[in-house]
C-alpha cells in the first residue's frame, strides 16, 4: 500500500523528516527504468506493468492491476534481482514484449514508524511516497509531515508524464532529465497541487 504527494519543497520536508527520527536505508541514488509491453499495449490497458529497473542492483518487477483502498494505492507487486540486465532484456524480447519508455529519477529512502518513505526527483518536480501495510498509519505519518491527505496523487509517474505531454504538447518518448532540460512547468501541467503548502507559510 502507498500513497504519493507532489512537493513544493522537498529540503523542507526532508527536514520535517528527519526531525521526526526517520532512518535514512538508502542514500540519494540515481535510478533508471525500463517499461515493457506487448507491441499492442496489452499489459498498459489491464493495469499490469513490466519494468526492468537499474540502481544499486538490477531488479525485475511485475505490478499487477492496482486498487484504491481507505484512499491508498495498493498493488500487488513481484520482484526479483538480476545479475545480467542484457541477457534479461533479451529474454523479455524473445517472449514478445519490447521496451516502450525510459525514465529516470533520483531516489531517497527513509524508515519512519514502521513505513518506507522515498523521496523522489524526476526531470518534472518532486514527490514524497509513504508504503507500509497499514492505511491508518500511513494517513497518520502524512499527517505528521503535515501533507494535505486530499492532495494525495492516484496516479502513476508514467500516468503523470503522459498528463504533462497533453498539456504543454510534447512529444519526447522518454522521461529522461536529458528530454526534459530547458522545460518549464507546474504542477498544474500534471494535474496535481502541491501537498506540502504548510510549509510556505
Amino acid at each position: 500500500m502507498e500513497v504519493k504527494f507532489f512537493l513544493s519543497d522537498l529540503p523542507a520536508l526532508r527536514d520535517r523528516l528527519l526531525s521526526l527520527g526517520a532512518e535514512q536505508k538508502q542514500a540519494r541514488t540515481f535510478e533508471k527504468n525500463e517499461r515493457f509491453d506487448t507491441p499492442d499495449g496489452a499489459l498498459a490497458l489491464s493495469g499490469r506493468a513490466l519494468r526492468l529497473r537499474h540502481d544499486l542492483r538490477d531488479i525485475l518487477t511485475f505490478k499487477g492491476p492496482s486498487s484504491i483502498i481507505d484512499g491508498v494505492r495498493v498493488r500487488p507487486e513481484h520482484e526479483v534481482f538480476i545479475d545480467n540486465p542484457d541477457k534479461a532484456r533479451l529474454i523479455l524480447e524473445g517472449l514478445g514484449y519490447e521496451m516502450t519508455v525510459r525514465y529516470e529519477k533520483w531516489r531517497t529512502v527513509y524508515l519512519l514508524n514502521d513505513l518506507f518513505i522515498t523521496l523522489d526527483e524526476l526531470p518534472y518536480g518532486h514527490f514524497i511516497e509513504i508504503e507500509g501495510a497499514d492505511t491508518a498509519l500511513i494517513r497518520a505519518t502524512a499527517g505528521a509531515l503535515a501533507l494535505d491527505w486530499d492532495a494525495r496523487i492516484e496516479a502513476s509517474y508514467l500516468e503523470l508524464f503522459e498528463r504533462l505531454k497533453q498539456s504543454k504538447g510534447l512529444t519526447m518518448r522518454n522521461l529522461t532529465f536529458a528530454d526534459f532540460a530547458g522545460i518549464t512547468f507546474a504542477g498544474s501541467d500534471l494535474g496535481v497541487r502541491p501537498a506540502d503548502c504548510p510549509f510556505l507559510s
